[in-house]
């Protein structure tokens, strides 16, 4: 039985761990970059985006995002049943998929009865949906690792 080593401080950054730290802590400052980055560009595009826009593939998109969404939904309940601990990731992206799909729906439906359609089905179902997921998140966050 070998006893365990003490590792000085200054040790941490060596060895394969400590690139792995500092290739996390270089990671972290690109996403952070790259998020600041983004930010002039929203002014770019909040000028120069036009009011309406004709998209080709429309239903495409729409029926993509759903499947995603359904598949999201089924994985998460699959794996949560069987206590995987990875419901967790799909229960985030899940969540996710079903934010942006109420925020899309609402922003782009058309005055009248389709906007009531979209605020419904974004009331009634993707945001419920979603705070579901998100509960499953946090409740699987707060329980360590078997």
């Amino acid at each position: 039985m070998s006893t365990p080593s003490i590792c000085r401080p200054e040790d941490r950054t060596r060895g394969a761990a400590g690139r792995r730290i500092r290739r996390r802590y270089r990671l972290e400052h690109v996403l952070i970059g790259c998020g600041l980055a983004l930010l002039p560009w929203l002014v770019v595009l909040a000028n120069s985006l036009p009011g309406t826009a004709t998209a080709s593939n429309w239903s495409t998109a729409w029926i993509g995002l759903d499947t995603l969404e359904s598949l999201g939904l089924i994985s998460t309940g699959l794996l949560a049943v069987r206590g995987n601990h990875l419901h967790t990731l799909t229960a985030a992206a899940t969540a996710t998929l079903l934010m942006v799909d109420a925020w899309f729906d609402t922003m782009t439906a058309a005055p009248g009865a389709d906007q009531v359609s979209a605020l419904a089905m974004a009331f009634g179902a993707e945001l419920p949906l979603a705070v579901v997921c998100v509960v499953l998140v946090v409740r699987g966050s707060a329980r360590p690792a078997a």
